[in-house]
């Protein structure tokens, strides 16, 4: 694992993160299933984006007024996007939506690399949903001609940030890109020329961030993020910045996003019903932060109490109540060996390009929650 860049395979506890003591067998119909699934998903969120700005949902969805005029402009300009994770349920009747992680998916090396090394290893005549490598690849190429060089990619320092960060950066490369790499404390700002700058003193022109743009806001530099981000063209403009992923992606990280999907398709039978203003009549339900991370300040509700046993409030993840809460229906999960899973499907320019399976001990998956592979025959 330590070879092909998964170094953090084993928690900090000494726990596995890691584990291929078991894998999910699927079968190629399934497969196809779960494939279609995201396809449609992202679908629906695409029209969803053109329902918040036309009916001015922003507000409802907690996002600072200084950044409508970025995200309308960056929806409407469509600047360079790279890739995006669905949290799906299945418990092999029914696949639902759990939640959209559109703008810093992590769980990448172990998707597209990891399991693909085991895959060949241990069934070579098996065959995996993961074409997240190749479709990366291509993705880069054809964002080659519309990003300035070198590009710069940037993260928050933690280990497993880190190794994604150089995992993409590899992709890049190998797509003819030339990328630096730093971490976001590194970003400099030059009031002179009013312009970020890297360390050695030049213009960042285009910079991948994996760093949530909600964090960015708060930040001593967000105010010049948005008065030197390249908005209206796809193509690198002079003096202004293209931040991969673009600022639209508020539109689909935040929770809020399960509710609207909800009002506009309801009973749609991969979707869960969701709400803004409480849970209405459920009685099982999940209350999530608009604004979390990694499970964190996720509690479950059975008979509308709350379940203590399966409540995170930031084990290793982060969260914020400030911008209100979405109250999502309790999902009929996979379970096995008391394990409960969670199906990350990821897209690459808007395509189904791969899983990755996480398991929990219990319902809300963390930071801690294990990978497991998969295969289908």
């Amino acid at each position: 694992m330590e070879r092909i860049g998964l170094t953090y395979h084993t928690c900090a506890d000494g726990s596995a993160y890691w584990d291929e003591s078991a894998y999910w067998e699927f079968s190629a119909a399934e497969i196809d299933r779960l494939e279609a699934a995201t396809a449609e998903v992202q679908r629906m969120a695409l029209a969803a984006g053109d329902f918040i700005l036309t009916n001015d949902r922003l507000k409802q969805m907690q996002i600072p007024e200084v950044a409508w005029a970025r995200i309308r402009a960056t929806w409407e300009s469509e600047p360079p996007a790279l890739y995006g994770r669905l949290d799906l349920a299945y418990d092999g009747r029914q696949i639902k939506l759990l939640e959209y992680n559109a703008d810093t998916p992590t769980a990448l090396v172990e998707t597209a690399v990891a399991q693909w090394y085991w895959l060949e290893d241990c069934f070579p005549k098996a065959d995996q949903f993961n074409s997240l490598h190749e479709k990366l690849i291509a993705k880069w190429k054809d964002l080659n001609p519309y990003v300035s060089q070198p590009m710069h990619f940037a993260h928050d320092g933690s280990e497993e940030d880190a190794m994604t960060v150089a995992y993409l950066r590899d992709t890049a490369q190998q797509a003819g890109l030339r990328t630096e790499g730093m971490t976001m404390h590194e970003i400099g700002w030059e009031d002179a020329e009013n312009r970020f700058v890297d360390l050695q003193g030049l213009p960042i022109r285009t910079l991948f961030k994996l760093y949530p743009w909600e964090w960015m806001l708060k930040e001593d530099f967000g105010s010049h993020a948005l008065a030197t981000m390249n908005a209206t063209s796809q193509s690198p403009v002079a003096g202004m910045v293209q931040w991969i992923e673009p600022i639209w992606k508020m539109l689909w990280s935040n929770k809020a996003l399960l509710a609207i999907l909800w009002e506009m398709n309801p009973n749609h039978e991969l979707l869960l019903p969701a709400y803004l203003d409480g849970p209405r009549n459920m009685q099982n339900y999940v209350r999530k932060p608009l604004f979390g991370r990694e499970g964190a300040g996720i509690t479950v509700f059975r008979n509308w109490i709350a379940d203590e046993g399966a409540a995170n409030e930031g084990a290793g993840g982060v969260a914020s109540d400030a911008g209100g809460f979405v109250y999502q229906g309790l999902a009929s999960m996979a379970q096995a060996d008391g394990k409960t899973a969670v199906f990350g499907s990821w897209l690459v320019d808007g395509e189904p390009a791969g899983m990755g399976i996480r398991e929990s001990d219990g319902l809300i998956t963390t930071n801690t929650s294990r990978f497991v592979p998969h295969l289908f025959r």
